[in-house]
């Protein structure tokens, strides 16, 4: 008989809050990672994308190059040649600001007394485009105490693309489905940085 080992405290399920600001923007220390901390919003510019759809995805893809050699018909060897790092989620409140965000804030959005109006600023293919950061409030693997904790993952600079369906319909409502990709930021921070709550 083969006995297998499950810690079903490692399993990890429930939805996650997004929260984004500009690129640069300094997140919250590592220590802030609790429970309490959890429930704690961070402080602005920090801001709450509001109700997602779908549930909210952190993907790391890898491409690994392989090696091979006339002799053999296996590879040898592989080497690291590609990481892409994504963030996907669907934004389930329409609001103007969750359209720019969604369009890399490329909207100039004016409020004057009584109403609102957004325009699309129009620009070339070299104007240098506005990054935005990420973090994503999420559950990790129960505590040795049985209690929850917390998981956050911080995107540091991040561009999206969007498909928006602003769909007036009686059953279904308008959202902003949006990946996020995730770009070099320097040679000592990386993509993206992950803490999460152990005692």
């Amino acid at each position: 008989m083969i006995t297998i080992a499950v810690n079903p405290s490692n399993l990890v399920q429930g939805p996650a809050y997004l929260y984004t600001a500009p690129f640069g923007t300094t997140p919250p220390t590592d220590a802030s990672s609790t429970p309490t901390g959890y429930l704690t919003i961070p402080s602005a510019p920090w801001t709450d994308v509001g109700g997602t759809e779908s549930g909210v995805t952190f993907n790391i893809e890898h491409t690994i190059g392989e090696q091979t050699v006339d002799q053999l018909i296996d590879p040898v060897g592989g080497r690291l040649t590609k990481r892409m790092v994504t963030v996907t989620t669907t934004l389930a409140e329409a609001t103007l600001a969750n359209l720019n965000l969604a369009m890399n804030n490329i909207m100039t959005i004016s409020p004057n007394t009584g109403y609102t109006t957004a325009d699309p600023t129009t620009t070339t293919s070299a104007t240098q485009p506005s990054y935005t950061a990420l973090m994503i409030y999420g559950w990790a693997p129960l505590l040795s105490t049985g209690l929850p904790a917390l998981r956050r993952v911080v995107v540091y600079k991040a561009l999206s693309q969007v498909k928006a369906d602003l769909d007036y319909e009686m059953t279904k409502y308008a959202t902003y489905a949006v990946t996020w990709t995730a770009y070099y930021v320097s040679s000592t921070v990386g993509p993206f940085h992950i803490v999460e709550e152990t005692a």
